[in-house]
């Protein structure tokens, strides 16, 4: 049987563990963490990604755990609305919508899903030979058919691979994530502001999962998140100001957001690939990080030719990736005319007959797995 290491356990290292083992391959997974903590927030799986876990026949369980979202409907601080598309025609021209779940509860169940004895935690893996596909894990040197380093966006393996080329930069602004318990009934949106945006987002068990954004030097620092998301946001159309109050301080996660600008010239070299944030961090405006992360783990499991792979999948991570750094720039815009402009913009193209608007969702949701 072929042999292949993986490097990382995030959400695109676990999915390619079982996507190769389903394919006949020996497999193991090395994480350094010691253990595998519920870390994060919430977790949009679009309909990209829930039609390669079908694949993997976890489709299913992943909607149980989840709650439909649909599209967030697309809103000014002052609470008008600048576009909205409903959920029932994304299901009817892709086969599927976009769910909200937990991020730790995704991850359990692509824990729960590998074979015994193919995870080590606290186990740290070094790249020694792309080309013949060394890796070293304690202490000992692995030779493996296919290495997959799904070790994130400061990828060691990706510097080992490519030193000359650029490392992720600041995308310009900084994000905040948050989940609080809310009963009670809310709508999907999300808020643009200048050079700043605001996610409402509903999950099951009456958890809401808020998300933040503001243009802001990097490594700025804030002693308090809560207290600058209020300042923020707290004049903000309903229910943001409720939603705010409701945060616990001690669960607010905050980070500045990088990006690969310019993509990788390939994904691949000998034995070894890239995965997920590793081969194409990117910025969360499309919501299409782990989507695509998933989408590689599968495609990678059909083809595990290293070269095709990089064929198969740089073109279309690198138009996701693209497409969502545009987004990311339009939301960062600060000047009130070039945001009134954009607004109106919106505003127009949600005037398009909806077969035309939804076309722009064609690229990260109408993808086809490979059978």
């Amino acid at each position: 049987m072929p042999t292949a290491v993986i490097i990382g356990a995030g959400i695109g290292g676990l999915t390619a563990g079982i996507a190769l083992g389903r394919r006949g391959w020996t497999v193991t997974v090395y994480e350094r963490a010691p253990e595998l903590r519920p870390v994060g927030s919430g977790l949009a799986i679009a309909a990209n990604a829930l039609k390669a876990l079908d694949v993997l026949d976890l489709g299913d369980r992943v909607r149980e755990l989840s709650r439909v979202q649909g599209m967030a409907a697309l809103r000014t601080a002052r609470g008008r609305y600048l576009s909205h598309i409903p959920e029932e025609r994304i299901s009817a021209r892709y086969g599927d919508s976009v769910v909200l779940l937990k991020r730790a509860a995704l991850q359990d169940l692509l824990v729960n899903a590998l074979p015994p004895g193919v995870l080590h935690l606290g186990t740290e893996a070094r790249l020694m030979d792309a080309d013949r596909g060394l890796v070293e894990a304690s202490g000992e040197t692995l030779e493996a058919d296919l290495v997959v380093a799904a070790d994130g966006i400061g990828s060691p393996a990706r510097a080992a691979l490519f030193p000359s080329h650029p490392e992720p930069v600041y995308a310009g602004f900084t994000a905040w994530r948050a989940l609080v318990s809310a009963p009670g009934r809310f709508e999907a949106t999300e808020t643009w502001g200048e050079g700043s945006a605001f996610g409402v987002m509903p999950m099951a068990d009456d958890t809401v999962y808020l998300y933040a954004t503001a243009t802001v030097p990097l490594g700025t620092i804030y002693p308090d998140d809560r207290a600058e998301l209020l300042r923020r946001f707290a004049h903000w159309h309903t229910p943001i100001p409720h939603l705010l109050s409701l945060l616990d301080p001690a669960h607010v996660i905050r980070n500045d957001v990088h990006h690969l600008t310019p993509p990788l010239p390939t994904v691949h070299r000998g034995r070894t690939v890239l995965l997920g944030d590793a081969a194409h961090p990117m910025t969360p405006n499309l919501g299409q990080g782990a989507c695509q992360a998933i989408e590689d783990a599968l495609v990678l499991a059909h083809i595990p030719d290293p070269a095709t792979y990089t064929a198969t999948r740089l073109p279309r991570t690198t138009k996701i990736a693209s497409r969502s750094a545009s987004v990311a720039r339009a939301v960062s815009l600060t000047s009130p005319w070039a945001t009134t402009l954009r607004d109106t913009a919106m505003r127009l193209t949600s005037c398009l007959p909806m077969g035309l608007f939804l076309r722009s969702l064609d690229d990260p949701l109408g993808w086809t797995p490979p059978q």
